[in-house]
């Protein structure tokens, strides 16, 4: 039990599980659009049920460090170019997100407002469910890779993933809330999912795009979008007087 009062242990976990956090923001967004298509009802479900399989996904690949690490390992060469099993899932992962977020932008932009037919409701959750699935595969080998690197203590390192999926589990509902209540959040949300996967797709091969100018981006975009809704919202309140 000694871990307990060893500083470097809990200043490892605080770390970690901020940067899962960070990581996993996206992966809200995400869950957050897929979740949306459905039912009211079913909507919290798939959340949770979503985040739980993050979890799980990060912790058993944490438990495969040596898979993990193999992954790494060139499996073929297309012109002069090495490819591993990382790269391969991380090019499928980003083709994945740029056809789906494509795909959401489209619905969204040419029905508004739109749902699933209540007779394709269970269907709708299996798929979800499965796409979801899919994504966090692809999300969760960065954050795994990230973590390996930052901790020695498999322990620390699945207790960081179980704190920060706690801590979205927490946040989902209102994330969810306020991108289906501002529409124009929403497309911009999908819009970082392209970005997401451009850069998915570049470290596939090899190219390397800095994360920081990435959430720059993001976080940019994002305050001038909450300028927009401020002043949005004081034009409404001024007409209603």
């Amino acid at each position: 039990m000694g871990w307990i009062s060893d500083p470097q242990i809990w200043i490892a976990l605080l770390t970690l599980s901020a940067i899962e956090i960070v990581l996993g923001i996206d992966n809200i967004v995400f869950i957050s659009i897929l979740a949306e298509r459905l039912p009211a009802g079913q909507r919290e479900r798939a959340r949770m049920l979503g985040l739980a399989v993050a979890m799980l996904t990060r912790v058993l690949l944490l438990l495969s460090l040596t898979w993990v690490m193999r992954l790494t390992a060139p499996l073929f060469a297309v012109l002069g170019q090495e490819i591993s099993g990382r790269d391969l899932i991380l090019l499928g992962g980003g083709v994945f997100l740029l056809a789906k977020s494509t795909l959401e932008i489209h619905e969204n932009l040419e029905h508004p407002g739109g749902h699933r037919s209540a007779g394709k409701a269970a269907a709708s959750f299996l798929g979800v469910i499965v796409q979801i699935g899919l994504l966090d595969l692809v999300f969760s080998l960065d954050s795994v890779i990230t973590a390996i690197g930052l901790a020695q203590h498999v322990p620390v390192m699945v207790a960081a993933i179980v704190l920060a999926v706690l801590v979205m589990m927490l946040a989902s509902r209102a994330v969810s809330g306020f991108i289906e209540k501002h529409p124009t959040v929403k497309v911009l949300a999908l819009s970082f999912l392209l970005l997401i996967g451009v850069a998915l797709v570049a470290e596939a091969f090899d190219l390397h795009l800095p994360k920081g100018y990435i959430y720059f981006a993001m976080a940019f975009s994002l305050f001038v979008e909450m300028l927009n809704l401020r002043m949005r919202a004081r034009r409404e309140n001024r007409s209603e007087a």
